[in-house]
Order: C-alpha cells, then structure tokens, then sequence
C-alpha cells in the first residue's frame, strides 16, 4: 500500500467531489497505464499508485475512514474486498461511460492481454460463518473448495504430446473472426470470438488423457484464511486467483470469501459494542458485591454497586469487538434484571414479611408505587 497522501497522488484537494476524483483518475489513468507505457516501471508504479488511490477516494465508506484515520483506517483486504483497477483502455473508457472504443479486443480483466486468448477460469464464491469469538479474537480458519486446477500431466497446455496443437484453421490463430452484416447505415463490421478454438487462435489434436484436452481438472483442495478481528456480516475476502483454472492454462478466477455472522446465544452485538443480560438476586442488588461474567474471551470479575435498581445497564471497558484496522475496542454492556423466586418456604415467607414490615423496604411505603414483591425480587436466590 502507497504510504502517499491519496488526494496528493490524485492531485486533489480533500474537498474534491466525486466527479473531480473520477476526472483526475481517469486522467491519470490514460498517461501512466502499463498498455502505454511497455517496460517502463516507473509509469507501472505511477499507475498502480493511482489505482490504489482512487479505490479508496471513490468509496464513501473508505474515503470516510481515511479522512479520519489515515492510511491505517483502510489497511487490509476485509470488508471492502480491495480495488483491482483497471487493466487497459477500454476498461477506463468503459469504466468512464464511454463504452468500447476500440473496436472488440477487450482485456480478459485479470492482465493477461486480449479477450481473444487463453479463456480466464470462473470465479468461486463461499460463504464462512464465524462465532462473536472468532470475531473478536480474529481466527484462522481452513475452509474446503472442490476447484478445477491446472492439469499436472499437460501443465493446461490441454496436450501431453509436442505436437498436440495446431493453429486453428477457422480464424487462422487470430482467435477472433469479423462478422459483416448490412444495415440501412451500410456495412457493419462485429468482431467477435472464433467459435471453434473459443477465441484461442489453437485447437487440441492430441488431447491429454488426463484432462480430455481441457487443461484443467477437478479437485479437492484447501485454503487456510487469516481472519482479522472486528469483520462484520456482509465483509468478505477476495483471493486473486484461487478461484477455478481456465482452459488451456487460461488464468484462473477469483474465490471470494462472504462473511457471515453466527447468532449468539447469550450476547447481542450493536455495532462494536455487545449487549449481555445478567440476573442478580436482590441482595447482591441491595449490598452490592462482586460477580463473575461472562465475556467474549473468558469470564471477568465485576462490581455490583450497592442500590443497583433492575434494568440498569454497566459498562465492562474494552471487553467486546475489536474496530476493523484500528486499535480501538468496544465495550460489553451488562443489562441488569432481578430474579424473582417462584415458590416460598413458610421460613422464607415468615422472613420475607418481616423483612416488608421495616420502613426502607416497607410495602405502604413503596414509592415506585409498584409493590415489595415486584421490585424487591430474589431475596433468596
């Protein structure tokens, strides 16, 4: 990541609309790109620069959290899944409503050169549940996927044999045909993929007998993911390249990864804040006194001030979600409720009217006005 203030890459003030942001990377965008500028590594890093930049400008959320936090407030790859830019022209006009410029031969969208060539694989999307834990602490996690790779004998080349391809005699290795067609504005030229070597420009004569002459198959493989703490649901992870391989050695897709948060069974989560109900008997209430609490990552002592009155709501510091790329905390907010005791012995109920007849807790001198045995609850639990 570009440690460069992102409005100075852009050359914008931070007041800049959205409009000036997208002019100044579009502008950028056309003088620095690789497609340019062949081997020229200077131009390269000028424009992944700005592609880095933009990505982050361009987005209301991210550009909120940079405002405020800087670099650090949009660090990492979760919850926004990163920016991959653009990979030529016809991407930005495209990108910049100008559609396709250049007559057909469109990027694949992964760097690999024209559409008309190697065919990218698919991307694979999955969907990981975690636990408020795992959410608080950050987890590594290893997930499963059944993915077509690239084929180990053939090497995706689709042949095991030296001269197992041939240029394919439909397009003559250009990958791609032009359709002509009249229209009453004349002759219309479309150029489209050569549907016989799937825009290739080379056909498989001696198919692999691994593969079947795809260069690809299917298996079952693993991913280790390093889960941050604080990811929320709807964040997700974007692994570049990990998704399914493409034909005849085609780059592969992307695997995304969606977060989705599990329901707890005793916390609530607001934002970074987690809500956990205890009930407390009416003497601790009374007297005050320490009791343990559960929490997200263990239990922990906490104090009971004397007089605490049922729905009050204490503030255990720091012990609930971590904020996504920052070092602040949340807290736990412990929502207070009495517990009432459904049955009496005849000693326990001797006590408790003794104890209604004494003038703090006397029931004619109640002043919620709600009674002794509604607001004075579990004496004895």
């Amino acid at each position: 990541m570009s440690q460069r203030d992102y409005y100075e890459i852009l050359g914008v003030g931070k007041g800049a609309t959205d409009a000036e942001i997208k002019s100044a990377y579009r502008k950028l965008a056309l003088k620095y790109h690789p497609d340019k500028n062949p081997d020229n590594p200077e131009a390269e890093a000028h424009f992944k620069e700005a592609t880095e930049a933009y990505g982050v400008l361009c987005d209301r959320d991210k550009r909120a959290r940079y405002d405020r936090f800087g670099h650090a407030g949009v660090g990492g790859n979760a919850g926004g899944g990163g920016f991959e830019g653009f990979t030529n022209f016809e991407d930005i006009f495209e990108a910049f409503g100008f559609g396709d410029v250049f007559g057909g031969r469109r990027s694949d969208g992964r760097g690999g050169g024209p559409m008309f060539g190697r065919v990218p694989g698919s991307d694979i999307r999955v969907r990981l549940p975690l636990t408020l834990e795992e959410i608080a602490t950050g987890v590594e996690k290893t997930i499963s996927l059944k993915r077509q790779i690239r084929c180990p004998d053939c090497d995706g080349g689709g042949s095991t044999e030296p001269q197992g391809t041939e240029t394919c005699n439909q397009c003559n290795g250009a990958g791609q045909v032009r359709q002509v067609s009249r229209s009453f504005f004349g002759q219309v030229v479309n150029v489209v993929p050569c549907t016989k070597c799937q825009g290739e420009g080379k056909v498989v004569v001696k198919p692999c007998n691994l593969c079947g002459g795809e260069g690809r198959v299917r298996s079952e493989e693993t991913e280790v993911l390093e889960i941050p703490a604080g990811v929320s649901d709807g964040n997700y992870l974007s692994l570049r390249g990990k998704g399914n391989a493409g034909l005849h050695g085609g780059p592969s897709g992307d695997l995304t990864v969606l977060i989705e948060e599990e329901g707890h069974k005793y916390f609530i989560r607001n934002g970074n804040d987690v809500v956990y109900d205890l009930t407390i008997s009416y003497p601790l209430a009374a007297l005050g006194g320490e009791v343990p609490v559960p929490t997200l990552t263990g239990s922990s002592m906490m104090e009971i001030e004397q007089g605490t009155q049922p729905g009050a709501l204490l503030r255990m510091r720091h012990k609930g979600i971590p904020e996504l790329n920052s070092s602040r905390v949340g807290d736990q907010i412990v929502r207070i409720t009495i517990g009432v005791p459904k049955k009496l012995n005849d000693e326990e109920r001797e006590m408790l009217e003794r104890l209604a007849g004494m003038p703090n807790v006397s029931l004619t001198n109640d002043k919620g006005g709600k009674g002794f045995f509604e607001r004075m609850k579990g004496v004895f639990s």
